[in-house]
């Protein structure tokens, strides 16, 4: 999709809240390829915020099974989304993070964070995510597993907070475009 889509704009009860309203988590989603590290970092950079990678929080066991080209199951899945949530909750202030977070599930799971969660899923067509993999190096989610990943991605509900973001412009418009999507400072 080009162009970004708000869904929903609900606080999660029991987020604890400050002077400056609850804390928030920005969560960019989407497959491999999209730019999540790219778009976060500028976030990150940008509000002032600290950065988490999730693909950093896997164990070794689904890195390897990952790289070896074998996609991760619910049961590889269901512990990494939980450090992932313990991530969150570990923050002392607002902050980004990537994670593809490709089910309602999985992103239900991330709901659970003593945060408000935002999602900013990066969306592009097949052809614009393959460039992009192929273009990467040093990282272990090989091509092969896009088909899966894209088989997998269920998109955002009405529901959920966040909106859904083309890629097909600068990393900076982007960045501005989720920013203004999810009125961020």
């Amino acid at each position: 999709m080009s162009a970004s889509a708000d869904h929903g704009s609900g606080q999660d009860a029991g987020v604890e809240a400050d002077e400056h309203g609850p804390r928030r988590a920005v969560v960019v989603m989407g497959v491999a390829g999209c730019g999540k590290s790219t778009i976060a970092g500028l976030l990150a950079e940008r509000l002032g915020w600290p950065l988490g990678e999730a693909d950093d929080l896997h164990p070794p066991a689904n890195v390897a099974k990952m790289a070896s080209g074998t996609p991760l199951t619910d049961d590889d899945r269901w512990p990494w989304l939980d450090d992932v949530r313990a991530w969150i909750d570990a923050q002392p202030s607002d902050c980004v993070l990537t994670c593809s977070a490709l089910k309602r599930d999985y992103r239900d799971v991330l709901r659970k964070a003593e945060a408000q969660v935002l999602f900013a899923h990066l969306d592009g067509t097949v052809e614009q995510l393959r460039a992009r993999i192929s273009g990467r190096v040093g990282h272990f989610m090989p091509p092969a597993l896009l088909d899966s990943q894209l088989a997998t991605l269920e998109p955002l509900e009405d529901d959920e907070a966040g909106a859904v973001l083309g890629i097909a412009g600068t990393p900076d418009a982007i960045a501005d475009a989720v920013m203004k999507a999810l009125r961020l400072p």
